[in-house]
């Protein structure tokens, strides 16, 4: 069983930055390919980015797209997403979830097997 948590939410302005964290259990993170989801009220979970085990590709919805960068220190299991220039359209619950060994580019929560809690990110106008 493989426990995520994140960290890093809060409330910030229109047009500032930040950085939420994802922190995994066991010593196969390598193995993972890791995803960042968000949620806002009312609305369906939605896609953000991912990191890919074997080759470290990314991926980003275009609504995030050349505002949010997604890394990855193994060496920590962790996965972070830089979320710069932000709105609040943004505002959500954001989610990490891995999935072990997957190399595919299809980025639906339904290939992802494990899931953290989530953080709040709320942007005011």
């Amino acid at each position: 069983q493989v426990q995520l948590v994140e960290s890093g939410g809060g409330l910030v302005q229109a047009g500032e930055s930040l950085r939420i964290s994802c922190t995994a259990s066991g010593r196969t993170f390598n193995t993972y390919t890791m995803g960042w989801f968000r949620q806002a009220p009312g609305k369906e979970r939605e896609f953000v980015a991912a990191s890919r085990w074997s080759d470290s590709y990314t991926y980003f919805a275009d609504s995030v797209k050349g505002r949010f960068t997604i890394s990855r220190d193994n060496a920590k299991n962790t996965v972070n997403l830089q979320m710069n220039n932000l709105t609040p359209e943004d505002t959500a619950v954001y989610c990490c979830a891995a999935a072990p060994f997957y190399r595919g580019t299809d980025y639906s929560p339904r290939k992802f097997m494990y899931w953290g809690q989530g953080t709040q990110v709320t942007v005011s106008s």
